[in-house]
């Protein structure tokens, strides 16, 4: 299950067997400041993943928010999602959702200049 407001998404996974994965995980987001690199995202992933509560936060410049799911990804294995279910909610309607809200707050425009440092 997941749902999705501007700001917020929900994800919710429960485990059906024994082995199976479960979380249920918030991932809040807003547009902040970093004084090196720039304006960009600072997202908070909160919530419980395999029965053990977690928060984590992170920061992402503006050429990189919308690789939030990448970090995701990161935090869960950490969480002891295995790598075969680490892709939290494979729900593209809502990260198309997040994507365009990413893209709004951030005034990002097709063709934009890209500061290649932030990728270093």
């Amino acid at each position: 299950m997941a749902t999705f407001e501007p700001g917020h998404l929900h994800i919710e996974r429960h485990a059906l067997t024994p082995d199976d994965v479960n979380y249920n995980v918030h991932l809040d987001y807003e547009v902040t400041q970093d004084p090196k690199k720039g304006k960009g995202m600072l997202f908070t992933l909160h919530g419980s993943m395999q029965g053990k509560d977690m928060k984590e936060t992170f920061f992402l410049p503006k050429e990189e928010a919308y690789n939030f799911a990448n970090n995701v990804t990161k935090i869960a294995e950490k969480y002891g999602i295995p790598k075969t279910h680490s892709q939290i909610g494979s729900i593209h309607k809502h990260y198309d959702l997040m994507f365009e809200d990413i893209r709004k707050q951030l005034d990002m425009k097709s063709g934009d200049p890209v500061n290649l440092e932030n990728f270093e």
